[in-house]
Order: C-alpha cells, then structure tokens, then sequence
C-alpha cells in the first residue's frame, strides 16, 4: 500500500536536505519517512496555458508529482477564491471575504484539473490524504472518476460556527462535497462539533444519522455510507526538533542571546505576518503582563512574510503599519527593530532573508537558551 499526500505546495528534499518553507509542509515531511508513497501538489510555477505540465521527480525512494498552473487559474484558485474567500471566512472574517462566481469557477476547475491529473498515478491500493482548503472539493472529483479508494482530508486551518460557514456564497453544494471523503479530519473537538452542526442544520428531513465512535471521532452515516470526523491535532517532528536544539544550544548565537538577556526573561513567538495571528494584541498582552519597567523582558518574534494574495487581502495589511508603530512606541526605536538581539525589548525576524535551514537552527537555538 502506497499513501499519497495531496497539497498545495509539496517539500522536495535537496541535496542539503533542506525542505521549502511552509507549516503544513513542516507538519507532512516526516510523514513519507514512514512509508512508501507520492506527494502531489502544485510545482509553483505559473506558466502559459499551452506549456502547463506536470513532472514526476524521484527523491529517496519516494515520488514527488509536480503540476503546473496557467496564470489564470493562479490567480482565480489561488489568489482568488482560495485566499479572498476561504481564508477569511474559515478565520471568522468575514468581512474581508470578497466573493466572485468566475473565481469559483476557476477554484473548481483547477481541482478538477489536479483530479485529471493525480488519476494518473493512482493505483487501486493507494491510501489518499488530501490536505487543507485548496482541495475541498477534490474527493467528489476522484470519486466521479471512479476510484473508490479511501481518502481522507484534513483541514489545517478553522472550520467557523454554522453561522458563520454559511455566509459562503453557494456552501450548501460546495461543502457538501466533504462527504465524499471516509475521512475528514480537523484540529480541534469545537471544528468537528461545527462541521456536525452544519451538515445536519444544512440536511433537515434527510435520513442522514450521526453517532459517536471514540471521544474524539463521530460517524456520519447516509444510505450506507458512512464518514468518520474527527480531531486529530498536528504538530512538528518534535524528537528532531529537540535533536537540533541540543545541537544548537553549543552556537555562539545562543551565547550572544543569552549575553544580551541580562537576566530578562526571554518570550518567543513564531508567527506568519498575517491579521489571523493577533500579533499586535499579543505584543500589548505581553507590555501588560510583563511590563518592561517592572520585570524586564526581551521578545524575539520569528515572522514569515504573508501570503501572497490579492489587493484586498494585501490593503488588511494595514495592520503591519500599526505593528511598525507599536514596535516603535514600545522599545522608542524603530532602528532596533530588524532582527537584531542585543540590547533590545523586541527583536522581530520580519522578512529576513535566511534560508529555511538557518531560520529553523536559529528558533532551536533560542529554545535553549535558558539552559546554555
């Protein structure tokens, strides 16, 4: 039996071992070095409608499927509807949603184009796991192709109260579609508890049953088909994890960091710039409960850039000049603030250069600073 992972940006390993950036990259990396399989996603290239391709590369025993986008599908899948709609609506926002039917459009047909072209290399055998909000509608595809294999799908991100899901425009058919996978998988109890409110909300009079199966899992049952929900919590490889800090906590960055503490306490915090992680309400947490005139504490933010999107998910970036102002009002100097960390209250990483490799070995490395 072979799995195949299914997402939207894949980790090829180099010849360094490094792995591109990304969360659920880092979540789904170790996952091949368990078993025997292919991970399919999009290769990050946006080309020509007539020079689309998808590519097979062969990396430590495991297979890694590359298919191109047209430009127009980019920007109606990805940057669209994906990131316009789906991404604000899933985090609560949604007034920040802004809806078009040719950017559904062209979010579905990319999903029928991955179904087209991941049918390729599926044999009868293979285990799916399809993962996050770019591929809601992925499973019905391969199901309407004809495989019955099982697949599963877990959502990375927020799956919001009825009340909020249903503000999506055209929901009823769109999430539907989650029940053609055998099993749908989220973070949290409160995401199942959701997903179950709304298909029985959205499916009154329908024969459709549910029941508990463990304390975590539900069934969905209709006709005789059944779908298992669930949480099941994700996190990083944390034996690795812990094998890189003990080997970084011997770095002279490490000796500089806890150097320039003085006896402060030092808070992390690693965070994508995005308005969803409520980086200026935690920065104003932080001054109130650990005022820097009464305890003394040095904070280190490692941020990722935002994701890349449209002009109006780029204008609710607003926020990032408020973050800039505050950064200045709490430390007094704009200058201190380019990640650097002697001598300053907050060190942001923001939009650094370094490769992934470096960036990872540099917050293992913070990581033991209180004990080098």
């Amino acid at each position: 039996m072979r799995l195949i992972l299914v997402s939207n940006r894949v980790a090829i390993p180099t010849e360094s071992g490094a792995h591109r950036a990304g969360g659920l990259e880092v979540v789904l990396a170790p996952t091949l070095k368990s078993y025997e399989g292919v991970w399919f996603g999009w290769s990050g290239n946006v080309v020509a409608p007539d020079r689309v391709t998808t590519k097979t590369i062969e990396k430590s025993k495991q297979s890694y499927v590359l298919t191109d986008l047209a430009e127009e599908d980019y920007q109606e899948y990805y940057s669209g509807f994906a990131n316009r709609v789906l991404w604000p609506i899933l985090h609560y926002r949604i007034d920040l949603a802004e809806f078009t039917r040719r950017e559904l459009t062209g979010y579905l047909r990319v999903n029928q184009h991955f179904a087209d072209e991941l049918s390729k290399v599926i044999s009868p055998s293979d285990l799916i796991w399809v993962h996050d909000y770019h591929f809601i509608p992925l499973g019905e595809e391969l199901r309407k192709r004809g495989h019955t294999n099982r697949i599963g799908f877990f959502l990375h991100v927020p799956f919001p109260a009825p009340e909020f899901i249903t503000v999506l425009p055209r929901h009823e058919r769109f999430l539907s579609s989650l029940l053609q996978y055998d099993l749908v998988g989220f973070q949290t109890e409160g995401d199942v508890r959701n997903f179950v409110r709304y298909v029985l909300s959205e499916n009154r009079g329908s024969n459709i049953g549910v029941s508990q199966a463990t304390d975590r899992q539900m069934v969905l049952s209709e006709d005789g088909r059944q779908v298992r929900v669930g949480s099941f919590p994700v996190g990083i490889d944390t034996s690795g994890f812990e094998r890189l800090a003990r080997r970084a906590a011997q770095s002279s960055f490490v000796r500089e960091v806890v150097e320039s503490l003085g006896g402060r306490t030092l808070l992390i915090g690693v965070d994508r710039l995005d308005y969803t992680k409520g980086l200026i309400e935690r920065i104003e947490a932080f001054d109130l409960f650990f005022p820097v005139t009464q305890i003394g504490a040095a904070r280190s933010r490692i941020c990722r850039s935002h994701r890349r999107a449209g002009p109006r998910f780029r204008s609710t970036l607003s926020w990032k000049g408020r973050l800039g102002r505050k950064r200045v009002v709490l430390t007094g100097s704009s200058a201190k603030h380019h990640g650097h960390q002697s001598g300053t209250s907050i060190a942001p990483i923001a939009g650094q250069p370094w490769p992934v490799s470096t960036a990872r070995l540099a917050l293992a490395s913070l990581h033991r600073c209180e004990t080098a």
